[in-house]
């Protein structure tokens, strides 16, 4: 069953084609990698589901529905979530406290939100860090406390932005085995520069080039 799907859609920018009459559909507990150069138009496919983008034609809609205007805090509540490719924690705040302002969009009282927040943060690997300021956090950690805020918010479709960047190869593999478990619960759509990461993770591939699809299939 087609989870996300997007249908002749293009975005114009002052006469620039960032992406150009795109159909894309995305399966129920799929794991989606979209790769292709800088400028390709990843970020705005996956922004137009995502509702960061709204498209200048076509449409987007999600389990059947549309929607196309649908703002990006509703898609959230619809379980649409997208980690960005620049962090976007509070790094005044600790980890538990980005974590807990993203659990309570679903969850009611302060014991559930705690919960929450601790399962979050022990599925990223940062339990230990969880009273420590986000801002204080090493650049491949922030990234990892923003995909806990993600999993608090208990997505039905994740969308991670270049999730790799500034982690150490150790770290990577780690990443890798987080977004199985993930996967397992969630359907997770990648953008990715690592193809070794795409390889290990994709069930299948996306790939664009000026602003088109130009390939798509299993990575075997």
């Amino acid at each position: 069953m087609t989870l996300a799907g997007i249908a002749h859609a293009s975005r114009h920018y002052d006469g620039l084609t960032a992406v150009d009459d795109v159909s894309f559909a995305m399966a129920e507990g799929e794991v989606r990698a979209v790769i292709g150069p800088n400028g390709a138009g990843k970020t705005t496919l996956v922004g137009m589901i995502s509702g960061r983008v709204t498209p200048s034609s076509g449409q987007v809609t999600f389990k059947g529905e549309d929607i196309t205007r649908l703002p990006s805090w509703s898609r959230v509540n619809l379980g649409i979530v997208y980690t960005f490719q620049v962090t976007s924690i509070y790094r005044n705040l600790t980890c538990a406290e980005n974590v807990a302002l993203a659990a309570q969009r679903r969850q009611r009282g302060e014991r559930r939100i705690g919960v929450a927040v601790r399962a979050a943060l022990n599925r990223v690997g940062l339990s230990a860090d969880a009273e420590r300021l986000a801002g204080i956090l090493p650049y491949g950690h922030q990234r990892l406390l923003e995909v806990a805020m993600a999993l608090a918010l208990e997505p039905k479709l994740l969308i991670l932005d270049e999730p790799t960047q500034g982690l150490a190869p150790s770290e990577i593999a780690s990443f890798c085995n987080l977004v199985r478990g993930i996967a397992t619960s969630a359907s997770v759509l990648i953008i990715e520069h690592n193809l070794k990461v795409v390889l290990e993770l994709a069930e299948r591939i996306t790939v664009m080039d000026q602003g088109r699809i130009i390939a798509e299939g299993s990575p075997v």
